[in-house]
């Protein structure tokens, strides 16, 4: 596969795409937040206001997936997803840093 061409994404139901999409959505937004980056305090402002919304679109994402009867979340599969997303990048600015110190 060359270099820049992604894997494919698996088969995911349109909920689970949805799920994805604002999981990711909301963990972008708590990276701009993370006190322990830098930034300014404004930057981290407008991210922690529009956390708020996606955080609830994920809610109804996740309620319109219980509702069709998708009571289960297969985290293989949506591991998968968040990997070809660049998810494991995006999740890393919500840790801590690595410590300078010693």
């Amino acid at each position: 596969m060359p270099p820049d061409e992604l894997p494919p994404l698996p088969a995911l139901t349109q909920a689970e795409g949805a799920v994805v999409d604002h999981y990711l959505a909301v963990v972008d937004l708590l990276g701009r937040i993370n006190p322990a980056r830098d930034g300014d305090t404004y930057r981290g402002l407008r991210a922690a206001q529009a956390l708020v919304r996606r955080a609830e679109e994920l809610r109804d994402a996740l309620e319109l997936m219980h509702e069709r009867g998708e009571r289960e979340v297969y985290g293989g599969t949506l591991a998968r997803a968040l990997r070809v997303l660049d998810g494991e990048r995006r999740a890393a600015r919500v840790t801590l840093p690595p410590d300078a110190v010693g």
